[in-house]
């Protein structure tokens, strides 16, 4: 089961009250962020990937140790729960920060969470694209164009990239899917499989602007496809 939406909060209150000279990981980064570590075929330990979460220095600067304990807690409580989605449905629903003024969903700060999580095992994931199927290697070259698009290296044209720009969200978690049947291969035998031979194929979820299916009358976008 996923986190509360108040142990959400928190965790990004938490996050917010680092120092923000050090340009600490957002919600919506982290979150992507852990969903790459726990999606990387190599074990990575804490003591490796938490520092970044601190920012540029890796280190948090908090004020004090109760701080420290709660934050810390906080962190690993989401990979947690992250790592229970992966492990019992190879499945996420990711956290995406929405723009107040245009209720537009943010995909990038996930996607910038995701591939710094690549950055710290790079022959890893060279080595996975290499051996990967092709529905897998040209997901993680979508992922990868999503990168380039954020940080401006995009050699995609402006209408391409606005069409890109609106489905994005909603084929982040089919393209975690992929990858993760491919980079976790020990997880796919405890979910439900497959036809043989065929490769993985997620599941469907609602569009941004259909209707929610817990009954709220809201859009998808705006109930619980926020978190």
């Amino acid at each position: 089961m996923g986190q509360s939406e108040q142990s959400l909060d928190r965790l990004s209150v938490l996050l917010h009250a680092l120092p923000t000279e050090c340009m600490p990981m957002t919600l919506s980064e982290l979150d992507g962020y852990v969903t790459g570590v726990l999606a990387c075929p190599d074990m990575i330990p804490p003591s490796e990937w938490l520092p970044h979460v601190w920012g540029e220095t890796g280190e948090a600067g908090f004020p004090d140790q109760k701080t420290a304990e709660e934050t810390i807690g906080a962190v690993m409580a989401h990979y947690n729960s992250v790592a229970d989605a992966i492990t019992h449905a190879l499945w996420i629903e990711p956290i995406y920060e929405v723009d107040p003024n245009s209720d537009e969903t943010l995909w990038e700060p996930w996607v910038d969470g995701f591939t710094r999580a690549m950055g710290l095992r790079p022959d890893t994931w060279s080595h996975l694209l290499d051996a990967a199927d092709e529905e897998t290697q040209a997901t993680m070259i979508f992922i990868m164009a999503l990168q380039d698009i954020y940080i401006g290296k995009s050699n995609f044209t402006d209408d391409e990239i606005d069409e890109i720009d609106r489905e994005a969200p909603d084929l982040i978690p089919n393209c975690v899917a992929t990858i993760l049947h491919q980079s976790r291969p020990e997880l796919a035998g405890q979910v439900p499989a497959n036809l043989p031979g065929q490769p993985f194929k997620a599941g469907p979820r609602p569009g941004r602007n259909d209707p929610c299916s817990c009954g709220s009358s809201r859009k998808y976008k705006q109930c619980c496809g926020r978190n």
